[in-house]
């Protein structure tokens, strides 16, 4: 690279859209807006599916995709980042997300051509008590590359502290960086007092979906009109559906799922809502949650890893994560009734973006 080129940048994810989450939604907003702040960035990823793309251009963002084993798991191995990583003119990587097999090949490519790389944690849960417990020992496991890794990114004081505990590594080898939100102005309109609640997020049983259905007989008792809606896609479909049979609520509940590239469907579902809820055991900075506050809808979270931080700042209400079935729906009824408004600056994605240019060029300088 020479002082007037254009950085290049490769991102590495092990998904992307439209596949549908949080580092898929930072990704696809954080990388037109370095494209327009002068950098050539190129997004790596996987394909289980065999039927995507292998190359694409959206949004000035070139999208290369490479197949990923097995199909039916989340473990993404992809020997095949190994020589496109190798093979890319670009002079820094990042690296999105810790948690696939993405990351310790990303990492070892990276090293062996001598590329300097970032690592964004985008830290998550899961379904398995197994997996979860073995989240410490991955980190672990993947020291070594982190330790290698420019810049180490957390997207809370959470994660940050999370990871500088773990990985025993001195805090100016972190920087905090958080998720933004850039939603398009709703077209619908929030009705006062309709009791619309919308509980958002992947169709996972640790995201908590499940926990508000069980809860919503109590709600109605003293909402009667209320109604909740579930927005999302996953493998807890099946069971959440053959919950809400069961429930004899069908009239009252809703399951649907939106595209994650469609944001003004997003921006209006969130918008028209009274609150949303998301009762997840893990979240790092959920996404969903920034973007509910971006549109002035009250949230209500679970009081674990991450979203304890938002209720501390004023963000959202908090309850137990232990709260029973009735202590959820009170917390529910309780800012029904009393919505809160929050009026604290929320960070953007340009905010994000900014900071990210900043580190680039502080990296590539030094590095030059």
């Amino acid at each position: 690279m020479t002082a007037t080129s254009r950085p290049r940048l490769l991102f590495v994810s092990a998904r992307f859209t439209p596949d549908v989450g949080g580092i898929e939604t930072h990704v696809a907003e954080v990388a037109p807006r370095l494209v327009e702040m002068g950098f050539d960035v190129t997004i790596l990823t996987t394909d289980r599916t065999g039927t995507r793309a292998s190359s694409e251009k959206t949004n000035g963002v070139e999208v290369v995709r490479v197949p990923a084993y097995p199909r039916s798991r989340d473990y993404y191995l992809a020997p095949a980042l190994v020589g496109e990583i190798r093979r890319h003119p670009s002079d820094l990587m990042h690296l999105q997300g810790y948690h696939t097999l993405v990351a310790p090949i990303a990492m070892a490519a990276a090293g062996s051509r001598g590329l300097p790389y970032v690592v964004s944690f985008h830290s998550g849960g899961h379904p398995s008590k197994l997996r979860n417990r073995a989240r410490a020992l991955q980190r672990l496991l993947l020291r070594p590359g982190l330790v290698r890794a420019d810049r180490l990114i957390a997207v809370s004081r959470f994660e940050l502290d999370l990871f500088r505990r773990d990985l025993r590594l001195s805090a100016s080898r972190f920087k905090l960086i958080r998720n933004g939100s850039s939603l398009p102005a709703p077209l619908t309109t929030r009705r006062p007092g309709a009791g619309l609640v919308v509980s958002i997020g992947r169709l996972e049983r640790y995201k908590g979906h499940r926990r508000v259905v069980e809860a919503w007989g109590a709600v109605l008792r003293e909402v009667p009109h209320a109604r909740l809606r579930i927005i999302g896609s996953g493998p807890d479909e099946g069971p959440i559906r053959a919950l809400i049979r069961s429930s004899g609520m069908e009239d009252r509940i809703t399951l649907e799922s939106i595209p994650g590239d469609d944001r003004q469907a997003i921006a209006d579902a969130l918008g028209e809502a009274n609150l949303v809820v998301l009762l997840s055991d893990y979240e790092a900075h959920p996404v969903a949650v920034m973007e509910a506050l971006a549109v002035a809808t009250p949230v209500l979270v679970a009081r674990t890893s991450g979203l304890t931080e938002l209720v501390e700042d004023g963000l959202a209400a908090g309850i137990d994560p232990s709260a029973s079935m009735a202590q959820v729906a009170a917390g529910v009824v309780a800012e029904l009734r009393r919505p809160r408004v929050v009026a604290t600056p929320l960070p953007t994605w340009d905010d994000c973006a900014v900071q990210l240019r900043d580190l680039y060029h502080e990296i590539l300088e030094g590095r030059r």
